[in-house]
């Protein structure tokens, strides 16, 4: 799988399938302080990535 990160930007390949925890733990990434999207939908961390998909991982922004 493709993984796009913003803050830095970057992109790095897993080997899948994997479920998103996994994937996030792996990046060292705290779930709570992150989205992830695949194919343009929010998922959650129970859902498994394949390994042919490509997801973006993106830092939660808030402010006022």
């Amino acid at each position: 799988m493709q993984i796009k990160l913003f803050h830095p930007t970057r992109e790095i390949s897993f080997k899948g399938p994997k479920p998103v925890s996994s994937i996030l733990a792996k990046l060292g990434l705290p779930r709570e302080a992150h989205l992830v999207i695949c194919d343009d939908v929010l998922v959650t961390e129970d859902t498994v990535i394949s390994d042919d998909a490509v997801i973006e991982i993106r830092p939660v922004m808030s402010g006022g």
